[in-house]
């Protein structure tokens, strides 16, 4: 069940990266990511209030949590704060370079996972998994001879240092994920991570945009902002109770997940209508590949 909630949550992953490229085209990213937080905590808060103030209305539901405890907190606020920081480079990276890029870097994610859990837990990689992390950093390297093409130098360029921030980030939340999710409820998880989240981001916006919003750029509407906010917090849902399972391994978990960048990658070339497809669809080919056989050397015994 877990491996088909992984696939789940890698299909919505890439509609979410889409609608995030959409809202984010010549606008505010700030103010675009407290309206992503505000909508996705709306999303939860009847969780939320039901739970806390003992209503029952999810009980015997998907939905159904119990109030935490202060320790149970911590450690989700410490999660906000690991996702928020890698949203606010994937934002602003993602704003200013094309989809068929942040897509391929992104779904190396999966490799510093399993060098995270290598250097954390005392993994080791096995043939398989050196395999494919060869081949995902020979993507991209591929991948940086390609953008040029496009004006995007990776050694100089502010926007690829940003979405490689937000991808190491990224790849520490997938690690503290599998730590907490093995102690707290996935419901409670999520309903609170995005309330914190959206205390944070109006903290943000208040200090850093709205005083400069004139000087700035300007904030539009945009239908893609809701759904940014739907497919991530049905990714998201997906994803946790992926988790949650005993079973579930988050190397295998965080490389289905990475398959997103199909879905977005096709996204770019029909809706956006980005430049140099076949090159970057042979380095994207490289990391699928990679990624295949990081699942082999993944797989249980």
């Amino acid at each position: 069940m877990w491996l088909t909630l992984a696939f789940i949550s890698a299909t919505l992953l890439g509609f979410y990266d889409a609608a995030k490229k959409k809202a984010l085209t010549g606008n505010a990213v700030l103010p675009v990511l407290l309206l992503n937080t505000l909508f996705s905590s709306l999303i939860f808060l009847p969780a939320v209030l039901s739970a806390e103030l003992g209503l029952g209305w999810f009980d015997r539901t998907l939905l159904a949590t119990a109030p935490g405890s202060a320790h149970a907190h911590a450690l989700v606020v410490l999660k906000s704060v690991i996702v928020l920081t890698s949203w606010i480079f994937g934002y602003f990276g993602m704003k200013h370079l094309p989809i068929t890029i942040v897509g391929p870097i992104n779904a190396t994610r999966p490799v510093m996972v399993l060098v995270g859990a290598m250097l954390l837990f005392g993994e080791r990689l096995n043939a398989w998994q050196w395999t494919g992390v060869a081949l995902a950093l020979l993507s991209l390297f591929l991948l940086s001879r390609s953008s040029r093409r496009e004006g995007v130098d990776f050694r100089h360029n502010l926007w690829i240092l940003f979405i490689a921030l937000a991808a190491l980030t990224g790849a520490v939340s997938g690690l503290y994920d599998r730590y907490i999710m093995t102690r707290l409820d996935p419901v409670f998880v999520q309903s609170w991570y995005n309330l914190y989240q959206l205390g944070m981001m109006t903290v943000l916006v208040g200090v850093m945009w709205w005083p400069r919003r004139a000087h700035t750029t300007p904030f539009r509407w945009s239908w893609a902002i809701p759904l940014i906010s739907l497919f991530l917090s049905a990714a998201d849902f997906a994803y946790l109770f992926a988790l949650r399972e005993p079973d579930a391994l988050i190397s295998v978990v965080s490389m289905i997940r990475r398959g997103s960048v199909v879905v977005s990658f096709l996204c770019g070339a029909v809706l956006f209508h980005e430049r140099n497809l076949r090159s970057k669809a042979v380095d994207l080919a490289f990391i699928l590949v990679g990624m295949f056989f990081l699942w082999l050397g993944s797989r249980p015994a």
